[in-house]
């Protein structure tokens, strides 16, 4: 599938392999407060969430895919996830583990092409992203994209004990009615 591959990264389904770089992903800290996780998931709740990511995004409404390097090597994951068929709309949440792969255009590249997914194949009219305002690189990134900031949420996450706001910000297809 030509949508799913760009220059520098490619897209893909989450396959049996990918069980112990989830691991790693659901299982590290840093990653928490973006996720909304507070706890840590096995290996076996991992492998049955794996077993059941085939299912269509219609049924489950989400998806997750594997950023992956050109040459196959696993950069991060990118997700649909309430995804509204009706309201013809979706979030996004984008999560790049290494920092070597940060900052080298992989998430611009995957962000561009699972909005193009979602255009022309699922028809959506828009997806959305909710960020953290001290997430200075994930703002960034939406904004590059295109993303329009929509609306700003007062004392949105409880993180160490403190409040902390949280964007809304929206990419509308002008080519869907």
């Amino acid at each position: 599938m030509q949508t799913l591959k760009g220059d520098i990264v490619y897209l893909r389904a989450l396959e049996p392999e990918d069980l112990s770089f989830l691991f790693s992903v659901e299982n590290d800290e840093e990653f928490w407060e973006v996720s909304s996780t507070s706890t840590p998931y096995s290996s076996y709740i991992l492998k049955q969430y794996l077993e059941n990511s085939h299912k269509d995004i219609y049924e489950v409404k989400q998806l997750r895919l594997v950023i992956c390097e050109t040459n196959g090597d696993l950069a991060g994951f990118i997700d649909l996830f309430d995804f509204d068929p009706k309201n013809r709309r979706a979030a996004i949440g984008i999560i790049i583990k290494n920092k070597r792969h940060r900052h080298k255009g992989y998430g611009s590249e995957a962000l561009s092409l699972l909005c193009d997914y979602c255009f022309t194949h699922l028809g959506l009219h828009q997806v959305y992203a909710n960020v953290g305002i001290e997430n200075a690189a994930s703002r960034l990134l939406f904004e590059k994209a295109g993303f329009i900031r929509a609306g700003q949420k007062k004392d949105w996450i409880l993180s160490n004990g403190t409040y902390k706001d949280e964007i809304l910000y929206q990419l509308i297809n002008k080519n869907v009615h």
